[in-house]
């Protein structure tokens, strides 16, 4: 049997701290990149980043690659360092709830 990308530890972590759906993702993505000329394509709106972390929630954790585990693993990362651990709602300066929103987290968001 193959071994798999991404063990149960991981996935529950990631689906902790990405708190947006892929749904809110998408849309902020969207927002977020959106000007007063165009929007973007679906897909091409975003950092890769948040791309990909939408890619991921796409997915059943059986159709996880190693790639997505790096992914997912630098996200769960990424918010612990810039969150507390108990993931409370946080108010902070938009610049950074906006940056963490572009990788699926929302710190005003309840945990």
């Amino acid at each position: 049997m193959d071994d798999p990308a991404v063990d149960d530890e991981l996935w529950a972590e990631f689906h902790r701290v990405v708190n947006m759906t892929s749904r809110e993702l998408e849309d902020w993505l969207r927002t977020r990149d959106a000007g007063p000329e165009a929007e973007p394509l679906p897909g091409e709106a975003g950092p890769p980043t948040g791309n990909e972390v939408l890619s991921i929630l796409r997915k059943r954790k059986s159709d996880v690659d190693h790639h997505d585990a790096d992914v997912m693993r630098k996200v769960v990362d990424r918010v612990h360092a810039q969150r507390r651990d108990d993931l409370e709602p946080t108010a902070g300066e938009a610049h950074w709830r906006h940056r963490l929103m572009s990788i699926g987290h929302d710190p005003l968001k309840p945990a």
